[in-house]
């Protein structure tokens, strides 16, 4: 029999001030009134010598160097090493920049200084202070919030839209912590896609999630927090036909109705609690690299994206002006990058945190040859490193393709998708036969 499961749990509201930038589409979308509070919520879990923290935050992504910083005051105050904590973006696109990337704004340094991080670690200590024994059970179902949004046009163009034919995941899933007596006390709720339900608006909102989240709260009576999954070719299911909405947060509200529906219906399951036991693992994967493009491509290319500023075109200018810079500073290229990756067991339940905005196949992919029954990967965890999108996807090219092209002086490999999943299955196996 299993060590008893101990479990804390913490929240604080990290909600900006009206009037601030918010993430995910340019420069100038600034928020002018509030519909619901943004929230850090923190799971705390302790079996034995194991210590673990989870943090799920209301906001669209957020800066390695500002996820670096927070692990280590948690692991400070806490007590939780930083190989054992997770801080996770939920990816509204209707909460404040806590990201950092030309073209879409900058993040506001009061802001992160005197609310964000301090209320993410009140959030942790009030968690790592409570804990209580507890059980754990999963449910899982079917919801189609989602759709992959790469939509083919007639011209074969890639746009932001409705894919119904491409990869999407409709798996939702709904653990829940109950106490010695079984009344419930936490949910997580995986499941992938985009918080763009809103669309450019000016509201500050969690978006569909903040809804699904509310609305299991109060019918289980338990804290509930979202955890994103695979979510960089799939968004919102949105009667517009779109991904995103018309620039309001009913758009958001809508939908996440429709969420909060499948949730519910998923949580009601009648799946036994047991104690499962806790592990965790920390290991450094290797994504290869390309060369960089050559100088004279680099100086054609930034010639037609010279003078622009905002989202993607800023971005390219940008990247083709640091390549060129690289070539007159003498860079030496590197063969690959590590990449952090931690997984959280919680007996057949495997929580794998990754930095990148994955596409939906690599998920899928790597459930499919877990050793675990459930196998949940997480987006926007422990920094934003960009899309990691499937090779097959990259001849059709489109935003994210572009995005993950230019995400440093030299782009990941084609197949770095391949790269990722057999590492990540690698590490699964070890921690499996570790049992």
């Amino acid at each position: 029999m299993n060590e008893p499961l101990f479990l804390g749990l913490g929240r604080t509201i990290i909600t900006p001030s009206v009037g601030c930038n918010l993430s995910g589409y340019a420069p100038d979308v600034i928020s002018t009134s509030l519909h619901d509070d943004l929230t850090a919520t923190a799971f705390y879990f302790r079996q034995g010598d194991t210590h673990v923290m989870m943090v799920s935050v209301t906001v669209c992504s957020i800066l390695k160097s500002t996820c670096d910083h927070i692990r280590a005051l948690i692991e400070a105050e806490c007590g939780v090493p930083r190989e054992c904590c997770i801080i996770h973006a939920i990816h509204t696109h209707s909460g404040p920049i806590c990201n950092a990337g030309y073209g879409w704004g900058k993040a506001d340094p009061e802001y992160q200084r005197n609310v964000f991080i301090p209320r993410i670690l009140e959030a942790a200590k009030t968690a790592a202070a409570s804990q209580i024994p507890v059980t754990m059970k999963i449910s899982t179902g079917e919801s189609l919030v989602g759709i992959n949004r790469r939509e083919l046009r007639i011209d074969n163009k890639i746009v932001l839209g409705q894919n119904p034919w491409g990869p999407f995941d409709p798996k939702m899933t709904v653990i829940t912590f109950a106490d010695e007596d079984g009344k419930p006390l936490a949910n997580i709720v995986h499941y992938g896609c985009h918080g763009t339900a809103s669309g450019k608006n000016h509201e500050i909102s969690r978006d569909w999630a903040g809804v699904m989240i509310d609305a299991l709260e109060e019918y289980s009576g338990a804290v509930t927090a979202f955890f994103n999954g695979p979510e960089g070719d799939v968004g919102p299911r949105l009667a517009n036909g779109k991904t995103t909405g018309a620039q309001h947060v009913k758009y958001a509200v809508e939908h996440g109705g429709m969420a909060a529906c499948d949730a519910i219906r998923i949580y009601r399951e009648r799946n036994g609690y047991v104690t499962p036991k806790l592990s965790v693992s920390s290991e450094e994967l290797s994504i290869p690299l390309l060369p960089r493009i050559p100088e004279a491509v680099a100086r054609e290319l930034y010639k037609e994206f010279e003078g622009q500023t905002v989202n993607l075109k800023g971005r390219k200018r940008v990247y083709y002006e640091n390549v060129l810079k690289s070539y007159a500073d003498g860079y030496v290229e590197e063969k690959a990058v590590t990449v952090e990756q931690i997984v959280i067991r919680l007996g057949d339940l495997a929580i794998i945190a990754l930095p990148f905005e994955l596409f939906s196949e690599i998920g899928m992919r790597i459930a499919g040859a877990s050793p675990f029954a459930h196998t949940l990967t997480l987006s926007n965890t422990n920094a934003n490193s960009g899309y990691l999108v499937t090779e097959d996807q990259i001849c059709r090219g489109g935003y994210e393709v572009d995005m993950f092209q230019t995400r440093g002086l030299q782009p990941y490999v084609p197949n770095a998708d391949f790269h990722l999943i057999t590492q990540t299955i690698k590490h699964l196996n070890k921690m499996n036969e570790g049992e």
